[in-house]
């Protein structure tokens, strides 16, 4: 079949060969994420008969329940299965299975209670959903080591990957265009409002008080990087700074609010879909198939 030269530039934007290197990050980085999530919702009581995580995991208690299963022993298996699948995930074993379970069980958990705010959950839905899709596994899991399971279509990981760096584009336009629309990013007062604001106020406001005068540029700075973010990500000339600026900000996030957790899945995100062309990874000879995978 011929396309014209519009349908070929296409296929190649959606469909450009790639070698596994950011399905690597992504499934190591989310299995890390999970990991902290697994280990803070026991720290927030999961196994309590109180627990805020029970009405919305209550089908599974109800479930478990017939069949003579107290809630505490319905959710201690949910937790554990969640703790498998992370640790799964970071040493590629079933890693398929291992991405589908924890998209899951972590969708149940996100539902059922605020344990943690900002978005942080969605992000983690969004690159679980992107894992478990992916043609996995990748040449750094055991999958692909110990039981000899390959992939070989360049042009699937490419699209996978293409699809995440468009969702993450037009996340932060629009973050960075709702930012702009408004003068609280601009005269820095949305800033200090986030610093101040109840559970992410770690740093004394007497101490906030005496930078100030950063406020707005770290506002301006924030809206200014959102909103290009999907015109000089994209570009191999301005791309490694853009990418550095994004980690740093999201950095600056979770030490100024103690939002660790958010920011971490948010740099796994970002470097997974536009940092293996920036490091040595790519640069290894291995191919996917016969025809040179290239990035």
């Amino acid at each position: 079949m011929r396309f014209s030269a519009s349908q070929r530039r296409l296929i190649d934007f959606f469909f450009p060969a790639e070698s596994d290197s950011w399905l690597a990050i992504l499934r190591i980085g989310l299995g890390f994420q999970v990991v902290l999530y697994a280990l803070s919702l026991l720290g927030e009581a999961i196994l309590s008969l109180e627990s805020f995580l029970v009405p919305r995991l209550g089908w599974f208690v109800t479930l478990g329940t017939r069949v003579g299963l107290r809630e505490e022993t319905v959710l201690s298996v949910a937790w554990i299965c969640l703790l498998a699948c992370s640790c799964g995930l970071l040493v590629g074993v079933a890693s398929r299975f291992c991405a589908i379970l924890a998209w899951f069980l972590h969708l149940c958990a996100a539902k059922s209670g605020g344990l943690v705010s900002y978005g942080m959950d969605n992000f983690m839905t969004i690159g679980l959903f992107y894992l478990m899709l992916s043609p996995l596994p990748d040449r750094h899991s055991l999958d692909w080591r110990l039981r000899k399971l390959r992939v070989n279509d360049p042009q699937l990981l490419g699209f996978w990957r293409r699809v995440l760096q468009l969702h993450l584009s037009i996340i932060y336009f629009f973050s960075g265009l709702t930012k702009c629309l408004g003068t609280g990013w601009w005269d820095g007062s949305n800033v200090w409002r986030a610093l101040i604001r109840p559970p992410f106020n770690i740093i004394n406001p007497e101490i906030l008080a005496t930078w100030k005068y950063l406020f707005p540029l770290a506002g301006i700075f924030i809206c200014l990087l959102e909103i290009g973010y999907p015109f000089f990500i994209w570009n191999s000339q301005t791309r490694k700074i853009w990418l550095i600026c994004i980690c740093t900000m999201h950095v600056g996030i979770g030490i100024t609010m103690g939002m660790y957790l958010f920011a971490f899945v948010m740099i796994v995100l970002n470097v997974a879909a536009f940092g293996p062309r920036l490091g040595r990874m790519e640069c290894r000879t291995t191919n996917l198939q016969p025809q040179k995978a290239v990035s």
